[in-house]
């Protein structure tokens, strides 16, 4: 085997090993003073707490979204997220998350920017074979990472306690620390290797006591709140950050939480002691927050099956021992704590609230109400991320609740509803080749099957937009599910009506996203879909053709009839005629080739027309065309922006409408105040829309008339294709060329696309419907 990089000698590789593993260390504690300093020259990351953390988290990994319609004025933001960084990569395991998952969690995601996510718990609700346990695990794994970061650093307050500094302390007998500290290493160093002895012996010759924050707290949160908004307001130079840290809910902890009953109890006594604030500031130190899920440091995840601890109250006695001797008083300062110390600031998160969890869910009850918990007669302050999974037929675990109720928020994890995101996790787990399997979308309309199982027959929103479903028979179900499906992954048919676009409203847009939340629980489970999946590959994969939406139907209808219960009555018929009409459309597109500069003229001689009386003659001060303006002559042009249907009061309705648009809006103030060209307009985008529209339309009648156009079809790429008409000959090179090029066809799926959209007539078809 072949490697580029040299060989190393041993001694090189175990060094380099030591040098990297270096690197990786998060570094030491700093001093108040040095973090105080960092915090004024970056106060973005530093005043953040848990909360803003896994906002800035979950955005570093997915970014901002994408808005497919950005000028759409009836946007709901419902935008495209990547969530392949966050969820698939690097995971042994990745979960994939449709739109509409992604779009729900960004949007919780966002209120802990607010300000308003304290005091919650997110429960993740779905059923079995959703992947609630993989996405949890996934997202905590890349919450983790991004904690090692420099972009997620966190920090956390350590006590160092020099005990020649502290001989001074009142009452305080050093040698009691020093002769504690002698006996420990006495202790280990009688069961150490010699070279590890004179570590122990290092670490007693500091004479430090060092006291970790068990609860995390940030270190500013030791500056007594009376004094805080005055100081960061001389630290910070950043005004416009200063200005959020003052003003907005989500940095109201700097101001309003305390530290934790022993670094408040350590401050205090020190200071007390000494008098001085310097001196009590000077044993404070900094350090990095090292999250550890399999050491419950930061991250503690609890599964059904994990019994409770017998104790929920945890102490360091040693530690404990040192700071009695130091403060010759043992209720000075108390090192106790409870498990939820260990994340806060940090997750809690139950894998499914059943068996164990159940208690541990209980428990929360008052933690998450009140944000403090009692350990013996201390009250310990308690700022964690809550999460929790649960099974839909889990709820009864969770009764009894009702004054907690309020503070469960519910994000539903369904069966996937995207089509696009179904197909990628067939792609996943049988191999990213698949598709080149498959015709160009033919491997989506599989995942349209099995979606169509998932969710409910009969929709309000829909019903109550679309009044009368029927019109669109040739393009859609009967019960507008390929409609709806289309809209979950982003996309806006074409085929729908001007008239009907535009009653898609902004409010019927939320209403139609919101049944989501009760969709996607019943259906083909995603286990069941990847069984169905492997035995339709295994069976129609490897053949001579690509596999066709023809194959698809006899699977589910002939070969699989079992599942064809499980489907929407008539769907499938209404899938293959959306299906004939898109791979119309793309084969229009592709034969398209007008000359756009003539498009182009006609439209802003139109323009310019419509302003003036007929019978007269113009010249165009756009084009420098003299026009004879009649009836005549805005027939023609009308025709090819409306169709060859419209009438002749439709037409006149238009260009009113029109001419109203460009005296009010497109002259007066995109051209003379905005200083837009007429191409730029509104109105000019409008028309050239619609122009090419009715054009594409017609594309291909010379072609369904020519009997050679079949032949010269399936003659294409071989020596036979050499025969045909010159003008053939291009029309199909720039046909084909176009279907690889603008839709992904091979050479191969391009030729027998055609095909079937001249032997099936499709053109006829849709131009009769």
């Amino acid at each position: 085997m072949n490697y580029s990089n040299p060989i190393k000698t041993f001694d090189t590789a175990i060094s380099d090993l030591y040098v990297n593993i270096q690197e990786q260390k998060l570094g030491s504690p700093i001093s108040f003073n040095a973090f105080m300093k960092f915090a004024a020259e970056r106060p973005n990351q530093v005043f953040r707490n848990i909360f803003q953390m896994f906002y800035d988290m979950i955005y570093q990994y997915v970014g901002a979204g994408y808005d497919e319609y950005p000028g759409d004025p009836e946007s709901i933001n419902y935008v495209f997220y990547d969530c392949s960084p966050l969820f698939e990569e690097g995971a042994d395991h990745p979960f994939f998350a449709d739109r509409l998952f992604a779009n729900r969690l960004i949007n919780h995601v966002a209120s802990f920017k607010r300000g308003i996510q304290q005091n919650r718990i997110y429960i993740f609700e779905g059923p079995h074979g959703c992947g609630k346990s993989t996405f949890l695990n996934n997202l905590l794994m890349k919450f983790e990472q991004y904690t090692k970061s420099d972009a997620g650093a966190a920090y956390e307050t350590v006590w160092r306690l020099n005990t020649k500094e502290l001989g001074a302390f009142p009452g305080h007998e050093a040698e009691i620390i020093l002769a504690q500290l002698q006996s420990l290493v006495d202790r280990k160093a009688s069961r150490a290797k010699d070279h590890d002895c004179s570590k122990i012996l290092g670490f007693a010759q500091k004479e430090q006591l060092e006291i970790p924050c068990p609860s995390h707290d940030n270190p500013l949160l030791l500056i007594p709140k009376v004094y805080r908004r005055e100081l960061l307001d001389d630290l910070i130079q950043d005004d416009e950050f200063k200005d959020r840290l003052f003003n907005e809910k989500q940095y109201e902890w700097v101001f309003k939480n305390n530290a934790c009953t022993i670094c408040t109890s350590l401050y205090q006594t020190f200071l007390d002691a000494f008098e001085s604030p310097a001196k009590v500031f000077d044993m404070v130190f900094a350090r990095r927050y090292q999250f550890d899920r399999r050491l419950g440091a930061g991250i503690s995840v609890f599964n059904p099956g994990d019994r409770s601890a017998k104790s929920n109250v945890m102490t360091n006695q040693l530690l404990q021992n040192h700071l009695n001797s130091l403060l010759k008083d043992s209720n000075k300062v108390r090192y106790i704590f409870s498990r939820f110390a260990k994340t806060n600031n940090g997750i809690y998160a139950l894998m499914d609230i059943k068996a164990h969890n159940k208690e541990r869910f209980a428990n929360l009850h008052g933690i998450i109400s009140e944000g403090v918990h009692k350990v013996e007669d201390i009250e310990e302050n308690v700022n964690s991320l809550f999460l929790a999974l649960m099974n839909p037929e889990d709820q009864d675990n969770i009764t009894g609740t009702q004054s907690f109720s309020d503070r469960i928020i519910y994000i539903k994890i369904p069966y996937v509803l995207d089509y696009n995101t179904e197909a990628k996790i067939y792609k996943n787990v049988f191999g990213g080749r698949i598709e080149n399997s498959f015709l160009p979308r033919v491997l989506q309309n599989f995942a349209k099957v099995i979606i169509s199982s998932r969710l409910n027959i009969k929709s309000d929103s829909l019903l109550e937009w679309i009044e009368k479903p029927e019109k669109y028979a040739v393009y859609c179900d009967k019960n507008l599910q390929l409609l709806k499906m289309d809209i979950y992954a982003g996309h806006i048919p074409t085929w729908l009506s001007e008239e009907d676009h535009k009653r898609f409203t902004a409010k019927r847009r939320r209403t139609l996203i919101a049944e989501s939340e009760f969709e996607g629980d019943h259906g083909f489970s995603g286990r069941d879909s990847i069984k169905i999946f492997n035995e339709f590959y295994s069976t129609y994969a490897g053949q001579e053709k690509l596999i066709t939406m023809e194959m698809v139907c006899q699977f589910f209808k002939k070969q699989n009839g079992q599942l064809a219960k499980s489907l929407p009555d008539e769907f499938m018929d209404s899938l293959v005629k959306c299906y004939n009409y898109t791979v119309l459309q793309e084969v229009k597109e592709s034969l398209y080739n007008y000359n756009e500069d003539r498009i182009s003229r006609d439209i802003q001689n139109y323009l310019f027309a419509i302003n003036f009386e007929t019978d007269t003659v113009k010249e165009c001060v756009y084009t420098g065309e003299v026009l004879v303006i009649s009836e005549d002559y805005y027939t023609d042009i009308e025709i090819r922006l409306l169709g060859s249907d419209s009438n002749a009061a439709q037409r006149k309705a238009f260009r009113r409408e029109m001419q109203k648009q460009y005296a009010c809006k497109t002259l007066t103030q995109e051209i003379l105040v905005d200083g837009k060209t007429l191409q730029e307009t509104e109105a000019f985008k409008s028309l050239h829309e619609r122009y090419v529209h009715n054009l594409k339309e017609k594309v291909m009648d010379p072609f369904l008339e020519n009997e050679n156009f079949r032949r010269a079809i399936k003659d294409y790429a071989t020596e036979a294709f050499r025969t045909y008409d010159r003008r053939i000959r291009e029309e199909l090179e720039f046909l084909m060329l176009n279907l690889k090029d603008r839709y992904g066809y091979t050479q191969k799926g391009a030729k027998e696309v055609c095909m079937y959209v001249v032997d099936n007539d499709l053109a006829k078809t849709f131009a009769a419907s």
